[in-house]
């Protein structure tokens, strides 16, 4: 078999250890520097990776300093990688098979045929399954179709002996089919379209034309402008010119609402791909896209970009602002946004970043540094108000003794008008679980995690003090362990302690919750989302999931119940992602013909994010953000990389730490800062430190490679210093 470029092969390691690589380059040159290990077989007929596919993997590793290697592992589905466990080889994607009934082909003339009715007359539980057979299989007709076991026996009141005397006569033969997993829609034709609106159409245009002279465009819209009918244009468009497209959404929670909505106009050309899919799925779609029928549309999150196109045209990235499109662990820590665009540009694709409150290095890029076009969409459909937004100060209303628990007055009232009027309330509570964490009340004692530096979060519904970071977990204490009092309380309140609350003050109200924790499984997103949609559930609940993009039509009030766990966090990019949050879960309020209202409950009424939200002043929050930022070095004006070193020794981490900030100041100056703890400094047992680097924008990024590699090798040569991990974050979100 000739050696293919993209194709899997497998490679040992040791003496039983063996792993699945991928031919990137057939040449005939002599490796020097390392042992060549031989490949022992070639597992593809057909290349399963494209040049394009690996052309971005390589930026990939360039760019976001790690090892191609960690891109390949991150983009590869675990289906197509084996491994050996020890002699044998493990893993792999494993086909859904079916089994299919047939007719023996003796049985098949009509003398036969009625010989065998006659024969079966003193069986009439098998002569029914042969009748039936029949009939499903469209045998009479001339045109026989497959029909399977599952069908056949869930169709007549037969019995497995009755089927199993079929096939042991030789009447029946059974075979195996692979089937797909993938579940395709079809496209509704009774569906009516919304028309594009003035704006819309505009819009359209705008993007149409920019598309003529810029690769990428921006598109600014305001909560419900109708940015997706805008897409489902631009996508019918990349069809009509036999392009493909790629649908990014941050969250898997969208997926339910943009899918339904996507599958009514493309019906069976729109394929969906996430990480709630089973490894087995994921291989199909990867499968399909390699095939000459592919999916015309992707519709998934960042891992999408990983996928073989033939010939995209056009990447879509909705919501484009979110930091969940920003893997953090493991490498590549990318940001699927920016990966995006590179993909585009590899492929002369164009590429629309579309959101209602861009992120600020998009829209610098877009106003200052005009590299992207800039589309606004400023007016609502159907002439939606902007909701109202009040602004409650819940530390006064404490020290006055009138908050209820999670919740102000106003917030109460607003609620039950609301849900007297039979209209949907959201709730939103950017922390999961029912407490931050447990006090002592005595003593002042906190219980915190045996392997990270970061307190427990008390979880009621399982009983157990849960770190979010390791999974470690213990039951509450029924007395401190520092002084022995029993009076130990919960502090802060999570997603679980507000939903625990509104029941004492709405009894009988249907309230769901959507957090982690609620939604572990594929299914469950789907029901949260259905059960709201329908109206079967009031009130709901949750974390910053419910401020991506989920459109509703009867929520009339927004409360938000605590701006200050956005606004007190320690990252130069916390103001203008709490902006974002409240702006986007604000967005979620408003009925046609009634303006929604939002009641933002905060211990900073005076905090000018507050007022920006307030007013809905986005460039005010742009300006105030980019003149800190130009002063104090941050992005968009200058490129950042964090170094991270991690170890189990901390003083030795310190030590380690404090010597390659020295290296990494003679290279690059003043530029270097730190080291210093990160707010989280300890997980699973690992101590981390962190040195932050500043680098103007025209810096050469080779360059800057090229010398942190040097001072890592230099580093990792010293034997003290040998078990240091080290890496890298570029652009840190």
């Amino acid at each position: 078999m000739e050696v293919l470029v993209g194709c899997r092969v497998i490679v040992p390691f040791g003496r039983s250890k063996y792993y699945t690589a991928i031919v990137s380059r057939i040449h005939t040159e002599k490796p020097e520097g390392y042992t060549v290990k031989p490949v022992l077989e070639q597992i593809d007929t057909a290349p399963i990776l494209l040049p394009t596919q690996l052309k971005l993997w390589e930026w990939m590793a360039d760019y976001y300093l790690c090892s191609l290697g960690d891109v390949y592992k991150a983009a590869l589905p675990s289906g197509l990688k084996l491994e050996s466990d020890g002699e044998e080889i493990i893993g792999g994607f494993k086909p859904k098979e079916e089994v299919r009934v047939r007719l023996a082909s003796e049985y098949q003339s009509e003398e036969a045929l009625h010989a065998l009715f006659d024969q079966l007359a003193k069986t009439p539980k098998r002569l029914d399954l042969l009748m039936r057979w029949l009939e499903l299989s469209c045998y009479f007709s001339g045109d026989i179709k497959e029909v399977s076991k599952h069908w056949l026996m869930s169709d007549v009141n037969a019995s497995v002996s009755a089927f199993n005397g079929l096939v042991s006569k030789g009447i029946f033969q059974t075979y195996m089919v692979e089937v797909g997993r993938l579940s395709s829609g079809s496209a509704d034709k009774s569906f009516v379209r919304h028309k594009l609106n003035a704006s819309q159409s505009l819009a359209l245009q705008q993007i149409t034309a920019i598309f003529q002279q810029k690769n990428v465009c921006l598109l600014h819209g305001v909560t419900s402008s109708g940015k997706t009918e805008v897409y489902i244009h631009l996508i019918e468009q990349a069809l009509q010119e036999g392009k493909q497209v790629l649908y990014l959404l941050p969250e898997i929670a969208l997926t339910t609402q943009v899918t339904k909505r996507l599958q009514l106009v493309f019906g069976e050309k729109l394929g969906i791909y996430h990480s709630k899919f089973s490894d087995n799925e994921r291989v199909e779609v990867w499968r399909k896209q390699l095939s000459d029928e592919p999916f015309e549309i992707i519709l998934g999150v960042r891992s999408s970009i990983f996928l073989p196109f033939q010939r995209l045209g056009l990447v879509i990235v909705d919501e484009e602002h979110e930091n969940t499109y920003k893997q953090q662990d493991p490498a590549p820590r990318y940001h699927a946004r920016n990966a995006a665009i590179m993909l585009a540009h590899m492929v002369g694709a164009k590429t629309l970043l579309g959101t209602a409150t861009p992120s600020i290095e998009s829209w610098y890029n877009a106003t200052i540094a005009r590299k992207y076009g800039l589309v606004q969409l400023m007016e609502r459909y159907q002439a939606l108000q902007l909701p109202e937004v009040r602004a409650v100060d819940i530390q006064e209303l404490r020290h006055k003794k009138l908050m209820h628990g999670t919740f102000s007055p106003q917030l109460l009232n607003a609620m039950r008008d609301a849900i007297e009027q039979g209209e949907q309330v959201i709730l939103f509570q950017n922390r999961r679980g029912f407490a931050q964490l447990m006090e002592c009340h005595t003593c002042g004692w906190i219980p915190r995690c045996v392997n990270c530096d970061v307190t427990l979060t008390y979880h009621r519904a399982q009983n157990q003090l849960v770190c979010h970071y390791c999974g470690y977990s213990i039951t509450p204490p029924q007395a401190c362990p520092a002084c022995g009092d029993t009076d130990i309380r919960g502090i802060g309140a999570g997603t679980e302690r507000v939903e625990d609350e509104l029941k004492t003050y709405f009894p009988g109200v249907k309230i769901a919750r959507m957090d982690l924790d609620t939604t572990q499984s594929k299914s469950s997103y789907e029901r949260i989302i259905h059960d709201f949609e329908e109206g079967k559930t009031q009130v709901l609940i949750g974390t910053q999931m419910i401020s991506k993009g989920l459109d509703f039509g009867n929520v009339s009030v927004v409360g938000i119940l605590n701006a200050d766990l956005m606004l007190n966090y320690p990252d130069f990019r916390a103001y203008e992602r709490a902006f974002q949050l409240m702006e986007q879960v604000a967005g979620r309020a408003g009925r046609k013909h009634k303006q929604g209202l939002v009641i933002l409950q905060t211990s900073d009424v005076k905090h000018p994010i507050i007022h920006q939200v307030r007013q809905n002043d986005y460039q005010g929050m742009v300006q105030m953000q980019l003149d800190e930022r130009q002063h104090f070095h941050y992005p968009p004006y200058y490129r950042m990389v964090y170094v991270y070193l991690k170890h189990r020794n901390a003083q030795l981490l310190d030590q380690m730490a404090e010597t390659m900030a020295t290296k990494l100041r003679v290279l690059f100056g003043s530029r270097v800062l730190g080291p210093d703890r990160p707010p989280v400094s300890k997980v699973q047992k690992m101590f981390i430190r962190k040195i932050m680097l500043k680098f103007e924008a025209a810096a050469s990024h080779s360059r800057i490679r090229t010398l942190l590699m040097q001072v890592q090798q230099e580093m990792l040569a010293n034997d003290k210093f040998k078990s240091l991990t080290v890496y890298y974050d570029v652009d840190p979100a």
